[in-house]
């Protein structure tokens, strides 16, 4: 028994809220393959299957070419459905990784920008104060 849903590109973009520039996209770069009926795409289920991978990719931080490779597995292979969650742990402990380094550097440039303004601040004290005590002289 096949699945034979089949769905329009603005069945897809108002799914997946997204425009259809982007799906055209994905197709012009080989990851999506709609059949065509005249000028018509005939997106399948495994078309939106794909797209649904590659806009998860993409909100993880996966490129493009993350996302293909993912997808590759998927269609190139018997074990692909292994493999490709092997390969998705792979890359989800790499995101992690990037994500808490970019944490620590975000953490320490709040730590030096607290500091730099704890002695702008202070400067701007002293100064004040130094014409405050001018004017008084005068």
């Amino acid at each position: 028994m096949t699945d034979e849903t089949t769905y329009s590109i603005s069945d897809l973009s108002q799914e997946f809220d997204i425009t259809t520039r982007s799906i055209r996209f994905y197709e012009d770069q080989g990851m999506l393959a709609p059949k065509r009926r005249g000028q018509t795409r005939i997106y399948s289920r495994q078309d939106r299957v794909r797209l649904k991978l590659i806009l998860r990719g993409k909100r993880l931080g996966l490129s493009l070419n993350e996302c293909r490779e993912l997808i590759q597995l998927w269609d190139h292979t018997a074990s692909g459905s292994e493999m490709q969650l092997e390969l998705m742990l792979t890359r989800i402990a790499e995101r992690r990784a990037a994500l808490e380094q970019q944490l620590k550097d975000i953490e320490m440039m709040q730590r030096e920008l607290d500091s730099f303004e704890r002695r702008c601040r202070q400067e701007l004290e002293d100064l004040r104060g130094g014409r405050k005590a001018a004017d008084s002289v005068a």
